[in-house]
C-alpha cells in the first residue's frame, strides 16, 4: 500500500476541525486526521507493506522547464537553489514535521527523492512491485497507474477515510471511457487548472475521451491532424495543430516517473510501534494520545 502522503494530510487538515490542538495551542488537526486515516487503512486492508511517499519537490524544475505554468499559481516564493515554497495554510506547514516524526517513530517507511514528487515515488514503487498494489490518494493523476492485469488499483477517499472509491479499469472505462495509461492522455488533452496544465483549447473531458476512442492514443491523434481523411472537425484540427508544441512536452510532465533512484528503506508494515518511547513522547507533547493509541492498536491486530 502506497500513500500519497501530502494529498492525504491536506484532506485531513480540511476534514478535521482546527479546534483540535496540542496542549500548547498548536493546531494538530492534520496530524491526528492522518494518523487516524492510516490506522483505518491498516485495520481494513492489512497490507504487508506500507510506504508513506513524500514530495521532496512538489514542483520539479524539469517539469517547469517543459511547461512553465506547471503549478505556478501555487508558488508562495521562488527559490534559486531548492524547491519553490508552496502556498499552504498557515496552520498546516508547522504540522508536517510532526507528521514526519510520527511516521518515523511508528517505523512506517517514509520515502522521497530529491527533484521528484510523491507521484513519481509511487510510480517507481508500483513499477517495481511484483504483487498487488493499492495506491491511496486524493489525486486523480495517479489513475494512470491502474492496471487490472497487474492488480494495481487506486483507493480514492470520498468521505473521510471510511468511504474509499476503488478505482480499477472497469470504473475508469465507465467514468472516463479510458484505461489507466489512457487517463494520462485524457488529462493532458483536457488540461488541469489545479496543476496549471493548459490542455488543448476547446477540448474538454468528453471530447478528449472521444478523440482517444477514435484514434487510440496521443500519437494516433497527432497522426490524424495530418491525415486529410481523418474525421477531425476543422476546428479540432486547427486547435490540435496549434497545440503541437504543448502536446510534444505534456506527456513527460503528466506521466509519473517510474525509474526514480530511491534511498534504501524497509517497506514492511510494523507489527507494533518501532520506537515506543518516541511515540509516547509525541502523544504527550502534541496531545495525540487517542490517535496514537488507535494506530498502535491497528498495527498490533
Amino acid at each position: 500500500m502506497l500513500l500519497d502522503t501530502a494529498s492525504l494530510y491536506y484532506r485531513a487538515y480540511f476534514g478535521v476541525p482546527d479546534s483540535v490542538k496540542a496542549p500548547d495551542g498548536t493546531p494538530v488537526n492534520a496530524v491526528r486526521g492522518l494518523l487516524d486515516f492510516i490506522g483505518r487503512l491498516v485495520q481494513d486492508h492489512r497490507p504487508d507493506d506500507l510506504v508513506a511517499c513524500m514530495d521532496a519537490d512538489w514542483r520539479p524544475h524539469w517539469r517547469v522547464e517543459l511547461i512553465p505554468s506547471y503549478k505556478a499559481h501555487r508558488v508562495a516564493q521562488e527559490t534559486e537553489t531548492g524547491p519553490d515554497v508552496e502556498e499552504t495554510p498557515d496552520t498546516l506547514s508547522p504540522q508536517v514535521p510532526i507528521i514526519e516524526a510520527a511516521l518515523d517513530a511508528f517505523g512506517i517507511a517514509r520515502v522521497g527523492a530529491a527533484g521528484y514528487e510523491a507521484d513519481d515515488v509511487i510510480g517507481t514503487l508500483t513499477t517495481r512491485a511484483t504483487g498487488p498494489v493499492d495506491i491511496v490518494t486524493g489525486d486523480r493523476d495517479l489513475y494512470q497507474l491502474v492496471d487490472d492485469a497487474k492488480e494495481r488499483r487506486v483507493l480514492y477517499p470520498l468521505k473521510g477515510v471510511g468511504t474509499l472509491q476503488v478505482t480499477d479499469e472497469a470504473w475508469l472505462r465507465e467514468k472516463y471511457g479510458v484505461d489507466g495509461p489512457g487517463y494520462a492522455n485524457l488529462a493532458l488533452l483536457r488540461g488541469d487548472p489545479s496543476d496549471g496544465l493548459p490542455g488543448v483549447p476547446g477540448v474538454g473531458e468528453k471530447t478528449a475521451a472521444k478523440l482517444l476512442d477514435a484514434y487510440g492514443d496521443l500519437a494516433g491523434i497527432i497522426a490524424a491532424i495530418d491525415d486529410p481523411k481523418s474525421k477531425l472537425t476543422p476546428t479540432q484540427r486547427k486547435r490540435l495543430d496549434e497545440s503541437r508544441p504543448y502536446l510534444a512536452v505534456a506527456p513527460k510532465v503528466v506521466q509519473v516517473a517510474r525509474d526514480v533512484q530511491l534511498p534504501p528503506f524497509d517497506p514492511a508494515l510494523p507489527a507494533a510501534p518501532a520506537h515506543p518511547d518516541q511515540v509516547a513522547a509525541l502523544a504527550h507533547r502534541w496531545g495525540l494520545g487517542g490517535a496514537i493509541e488507535r494506530l498502535s492498536s491497528a498495527l498490533r491486530h
